[in-house]
């Protein structure tokens, strides 16, 4: 299609940056599809890069002005990407260097959350992939029995597992660690999922979006649950009364600018089915944006479409970096 040229010097020439080589990587090339047919539909210059395929040279050498980042995980979401952009000049969406590489640490994250009395739940570190069972019984009981396993360093829960006996503790802990030295176990919260979009744009500063409430059979909004199932359910609106609607967004908003976020991002929670309270459980600074994703449903919601959401984002590479 002929190119609109408000698009074309609007943006100049634009990188979709997909795939990569961290643990999600197809979900990064649905993701780049996705957000590069939006932006050629509306006439924007788009083209991919791959950096596991292309080199990062390929970046560099493109003539690009601007990156729409749609590398999820390692390598794309964690500050790596962005310093390499930012020293080479060339703009970007989304969250900056120290964002990103906070926010991709589960627990470096929450520390941040903890010290400023953001609702978090108890946790505790474990150094050694090969528990005993009396180490394991131990961790356990002090996180009340049932408990959360975590690499610390990974996106779309992989690695991700719930334990509630020792032998389970042993196999997750052995298994998250297969993907990062770091595993965290945090005390299993019995709650309602929920996640709230933040887009930030100049005529309206940061805006949360319509909260959304992800309803699975599974354990957990896992990695089957995000990806490879029909019976995932999802609610937005979600059910929330006006009052705890606009309580979880301003608790998202504050958990967002606490790791310096800009541009755009997600935050997942939890509801503690018992005591009402919410959890906080992660800040994703390059949600996944299929037609299916949980952001354009919310922004679904709010009135967007999905280029109009697709453009929004490519409008924060317009935020002057420190």
């Amino acid at each position: 299609m002929s190119l609109k040229p408000e698009m074309k010097s609007q943006y100049g020439k634009v990188a979709v940056l997909l795939g990569g080589f961290s643990a999600e990587r197809e979900i990064s090339l649905l993701t780049g599809a996705a957000v590069l047919k939006a932006l050629i539909e509306a006439g924007v210059d788009a083209h991919p890069v791959d950096p596991e395929q292309d080199g990062l040279a390929a970046i560099v050498e493109g003539g690009f002005d601007r990156a729409w980042n749609a590398l999820h995980g390692r390598g794309g979401e964690d500050g790596q990407i962005q310093s390499f952009l930012q020293l080479q000049g060339i703009a970007y969406t989304g969250c900056g260097v120290i964002a990103s590489a906070l926010s991709m640490d589960k627990l470096r994250t929450k520390l941040v959350w903890k010290a400023l009395d953001l609702p978090v739940a108890p946790h505790v570190m474990v150094a050694t992939q090969a528990l005993s069972d009396s180490e394991a019984q131990s961790l356990l009981d002090s996180l009340g029995g049932s408990v959360m396993v975590k690499p610390i360093r990974e996106g779309s829960s992989v690695g991700m597992a719930r334990a509630s006996n020792v032998e389970e503790l042993q196999q997750a802990v052995a298994k998250a660690s297969e993907f990062d030295k770091e595993v965290m176990l945090e005390q299993w919260v019995d709650g309602d999922e929920f996640t709230v979009a933040i887009l930030s744009g100049k005529e309206f500063g940061d805006k949360a979006l319509p909260s959304i409430h992800m309803i699975t059979p599974n354990d957990f909004y896992d990695y089957e649950a995000k990806y490879q199932t029909s019976s995932t359910q999802y609610h937005c609106p979600s059910g929330l009364s006006a009052k705890e609607e606009a309580q979880l967004q301003a608790i998202a908003l504050k958990a967002f600018h606490a790791v310096d976020g800009h541009g755009w991002s997600r935050v997942d929670f939890l509801r503690d089915k018992v005591t009402r309270n919410w959890v906080l459980l992660e800040v994703n600074t390059i949600p996944g944006m299929t037609q299916t994703s949980l952001v354009p449903k919310a922004a679904k919601v709010a009135g967007m479409s999905f280029e109009s959401l697709v453009l929004k984002i490519l409008d924060t590479s317009f935020i002057e970096r420190k």
